[in-house]
């Protein structure tokens, strides 16, 4: 068992199993012993890649729609600029090398990173300190103002509760204590009136999730856009409805068992994108057509922008850059599999790339 491990086995040993949700909470961010807490999750030599990571070219995309949106609402000044668990910055350092070719952007950008790892701060601070980001904890504590914000592989780092469809209603999944080691379990069967709209596209055993953090997120974005304008763009791994066991753990680019490896893992579970536009339209924001990455990507000329750069590549490095544009792009690689989302304030034009509308 991982120190983690042990540590939640006592706890179970003296308060009885936990939720999925508090197990992925724990395993993440536990001050000690926790994932993100501990480490820089990223590259080659850590445990996942991002797109950013890939290519510039994704990046600096992200920064051209990000200017044009603001160009579409009236060039709002100042206005907060967010980035939603910012990786090492690279993401944002690409998107403003971009946007700040638009007269009045940077001026007018007030950066903010979202952020709850010590050593990601660290590397994002590094990245942008031209841009003297500031940083905070949770979207809460971003000012009121206009906002235009990315948040791209963050909601599927939110944690998650499961529930298996059952006679009685819904029997939600736990982590119990088994020997020596962790497993799951299931509580005792009952109505879960928050679920009452999956009865109907729903049988016996059949198991769904729900991020409640992820919720409550989007309903504060779609109560900013509504009350002070802009637009938000999120970028991650799921599809529209969430349906069976996504939970995953992922160790050196491997897939791994998320109950054997608590706190020396990532874990990530896949977003449930109608859960996100639901509750940031409550809130009085506009959601626009989920659209995959790769076609989002190729409206915004994704490929163009490779010609461009791989005219002045050769060899190796040429080939690298086919490889990164594909991996982007492609259907059978992150092109379907990464879905986007985009919510704007309701009296706003239309996002580009998420409505057969071209980058202008």
């Amino acid at each position: 068992m991982t120190p983690l491990a042990m540590v939640l086995a006592e706890r179970i040993d003296q308060t009885g199993p936990i939720t999925v949700a508090d197990f992925m909470a724990e395993c993440l961010t536990h001050p000690v012993h926790g994932y993100y807490t501990t480490r820089d999750p990223l590259g080659a030599a850590g445990d996942f890649t991002t797109a950013p990571e890939i290519s510039q070219m994704f990046g600096e995309l992200i920064g051209a729609w990000l200017a044009t949106v603001w160009l579409d609402q009236g060039r709002p000044d100042p206005f907060a600029l967010v980035e939603l668990g910012p990786g090492r910055g690279t993401l944002m350092s690409d998107a403003l090398r971009a946007a700040s070719r638009v007269p009045g952007f940077a001026a007018a950008a007030r950066l903010t990173l979202v952020e709850a790892s010590p050593p990601l701060r660290a590397r994002q601070a590094e990245a942008l300190r031209p841009c003297n980001p500031a940083f905070v904890s949770s979207l809460a504590d971003v000012p009121d103002d206009p906002l235009f914000l990315v948040a791209n592989e963050f909601f599927d780092a939110l944690p998650i509760r499961q529930y298996v469809r059952a006679e009685a209603g819904w029997a939600e999944r736990m982590v119990t204590r088994s020997g020596d080691g962790l497993a799951f379990a299931l509580a005792p069967a009952g109505p879960v009136p928050d679920l009452a709209h999956r009865l109907a596209d729903t049988g016996l055993g059949d198991l769904v999730e729900r991020c409640q953090p992820a919720e409550a997120v989007a309903a504060d974005i779609g109560h900013r856009l509504n009350e002070w304008g802009g637009a938000a763009l999120i970028i991650d791994y799921g599809g529209w409805i969430s349906r069976g066991d996504t939970l995953q753990a992922v160790r050196g680019h491997t897939p791994v068992d998320p109950l054997v490896d608590a706190g020396d893992a990532d874990l990530t579970a896949h977003v449930d994108f109608a859960a996100l536009a639901r509750a940031a339209t409550r809130a009085g924001a506009v959601a626009e057509p989920l659209t995959a990455q790769g076609v989002f990507l190729e409206r915004l000329g994704i490929t163009s922008r490779a010609r461009a750069l791989g005219a002045h590549l050769g060899g190796e490095a040429l080939q690298s850059h086919i490889a990164a544009h594909r991996r982007l792009t492609h259907p059978e690689e992150m092109g379907t599999l990464f879905q986007v989302l985009g919510l704007r304030a309701g009296d706003a034009p239309p996002l580009p790339g998420l409505n057969d509308n071209p980058a202008s």
